[in-house]
């Protein structure tokens, strides 16, 4: 009798993100809650860039881990699993807005930041700091939100956000340069604080997130290979 070796949770915590979607092709599909918790707060930061709203973008991530898990036999490697999921998310985010702007029938202007009606303290606490910069980023003008909080929030480099977005490397950059100017504007000295803390995505969030998905993935018994596309 063949006996079976139980697996290590560090070991498992240590694997890189292309060995974790070899083994849950392989059959590990509880493996796959590793990457939603490594990503689920940059694929809420992402879908947010395009939504503003926080409970469409906690579905949109629901939704793009179920759709990633469907098709993750179609993920071949030639960027890396974070990239390939977080197009997948910021895809869903562009057709829930565009079903949302549809049904509204409303266009907005973003042409321009709104003016803060708040006032601003001489001593700004660190939480009050980042709810301002919070509202700012959300005011960026749809182009320049997403830019800006995939590099300079989530710290993708060039590269991978212009691949994210399906832009030019060129065009990451010039809009990148017109999101600091602006919420430089925007900001003044609250600027120069830390973006960590920056539309955060944890604790019991995550875990609704990571529950919800497993469940709806056993209820619909989907399997990574044997999936069929839609």
């Amino acid at each position: 009798m063949q006996q079976v070796t139980a697996r290590d949770p560090l070991a498992d915590r240590a694997l890189s993100d292309e060995a974790i979607v070899a083994r849950v092709l392989a059959g590990a599909a509880d493996l796959f809650e590793l990457l939603m918790r490594r990503y689920n707060q940059r694929l809420f930061r992402a879908a947010l860039a395009v939504l503003r709203d926080h409970a469409e973008a906690e579905d949109v991530v629901q939704d793009a881990w179920v759709r990633a898990f469907a098709h993750l036999h179609q993920f071949a490697g030639r960027a890396r699993f974070a990239t390939w999921v977080t197009r997948i998310a910021i895809h869903e985010a562009l057709a829930r807005g565009q079903r949302r702007a549809r049904q509204a029938a409303v266009c907005e202007d973003t042409t321009a930041l709104a003016v803060s009606v708040r006032p601003v303290d001489e001593e700004v606490g660190a939480r009050e700091a980042v709810e301002r910069i919070e509202r700012a980023i959300d005011d960026l003008p749809d182009a320049y939100r997403a830019v800006f909080i995939l590099r300079e929030v989530e710290g993708l480099d060039v590269s991978d956000t212009a691949t994210c977005l399906d832009l030019r490397e060129a065009t990451v950059k010039t809009r990148l340069h017109r999101a600091r100017g602006l919420l430089r504007r925007q900001l003044d000295r609250t600027l120069g604080i830390s973006t960590d803390g920056v539309f955060a995505f944890g604790g019991d969030r995550c875990n609704r997130v990571v529950a919800s998905v497993q469940g709806r993935v056993a209820a619909r018994e989907l399997h990574p290979v044997f999936a069929n596309p839609s």
